[in-house]
């Protein structure tokens, strides 16, 4: 009870806002590869019979960005024609899926990329991680036209949310890279939630914040003149340090993964499908995010493509994720649990 006890408490000071739900310019991207856009399921497998016993599958994701990707999968699991029988919840908050997954009442969950790793070593390496699913989602806006780049912000006064925990750790660490004192070169001011940051620069003539999507896109829809200055994942690119900016990640328990490689490896063929026809697809995505409970579908439209909704796994995966856990631990160990997650970690199939 004790070891539960410290992994919620880990879990709750580690969790991001993304927050669960991410340009220099406005032009949209993605990051897998997609099919081009159609108004039609994108075709997959599913109409095959699987070689194996379907299984029963519980899949927990948050609302925002770190569980869009996997909606069209969702609808696949409610007309039950997916390869194993999905069942999904949508919580608000990673500490409602942590405790569910530790007991065994969940297989499968996207969580952020930290929490990954302080699961993992926290429950005796009970967790894989298997694929990313999400990069950066965060981005510099300002309410003018004064900043092209990070070095910009010099002298500048940012708002921001996430103060001692992921986001914090990825400003400091690209503001340092690229030259800026952070506690000397510009004044951060952290405030709790990103929707007291857009009341901030709604009141105000100017300002600059750190927002993540899909807050970017609400912010400005509310705040006249806000524009995207930066692509805090387009920055991170620029360093070449073999590591990305990465948000989220989906994770299954050990045990589960190693009594079930085939359905594993069938959902996770199912996701990447899900994926691509999410980023090939925005209209139709938007609806079933909020068909599912993810995000309201006018918002997740206009923030889809800046969301970074990917699906990477294998090699690729672990030569990202293990580089990001790098810059994590070098600020604070605390953040991924203490020590790098060693080579059991990372699923390969």
């Amino acid at each position: 009870m004790k070891k539960l006890l410290s992994v919620l408490l880990i879990t709750v000071l580690l969790s991001i806002a993304v927050a669960g739900c991410g340009n220099v310019t406005d032009t949209p991207k993605t990051q897998t590869p997609a099919p081009s856009p159609t108004n039609e399921a994108t075709p997959s497998p599913e109409s095959e019979e699987p070689e194996y016993e379907p299984i029963d599958m519980r899949i927990a994701g948050m609302t925002g960005p770190t569980s869009m990707g996997m909606a069209k999968l969702m609808e696949s699991a409610e007309a039950g024609t997916a390869k194993n029988n999905y069942i999904f919840s949508i919580v608000g908050s990673a500490d409602e899926i942590t405790p569910k997954l530790i007991k065994g009442d969940l297989d499968i969950a996207a969580v952020p990329a930290n929490l990954a790793a302080v699961l993992y070593n926290n429950t005796e390496k009970k967790i894989k991680l298997l694929a990313v699913n999400t990069l950066g989602v965060l981005y510099i806006v300002e309410k003018g036209n004064e900043l092209e780049s990070l070095a910009d912000l010099r002298g500048k006064t940012i708002y921001a949310t996430g103060k001692g925990s992921v986001p914090e750790y990825n400003l400091r660490y690209l503001l340092t890279q690229n030259g800026i004192d952070p506690d000397k070169d510009i004044t951060i001011e952290w405030k709790s939630e990103p929707n007291e940051v857009v009341a901030l620069l709604k009141n105000s003539e100017s300002g600059v914040a750190m927002l993540p999507q899909p807050y970017v896109t609400i912010a400005r829809s509310q705040v006249e003149g806000l524009r995207t200055a930066v692509d805090l994942t387009e920055e991170w690119d620029k360093l070449d340090n073999g590591s990305s900016l990465i948000t989220g990640v989906v994770i299954a328990r050990s045990d589960f993964v190693d009594n079930n490689p085939e359905q594993v490896a069938a959902f996770l063929d199912e996701y990447r499908l899900s994926v691509e026809y999410v980023n090939a697809n925005v209209d139709e995505a938007a609806q079933l995010i909020e068909k599912f409970g993810i995000f309201k579908a006018a918002v997740a439209k206009q923030a889809l493509p800046y969301c970074n909704i990917t699906f990477i796994e294998g090699e690729d995966m672990k030569t990202a994720v293990s580089g990001y856990l790098s810059v994590l631990y070098e600020q604070n160990p605390k953040s991924v649990g203490g020590t790098l997650p060693d080579e059991g970690f990372y699923f390969a199939r």
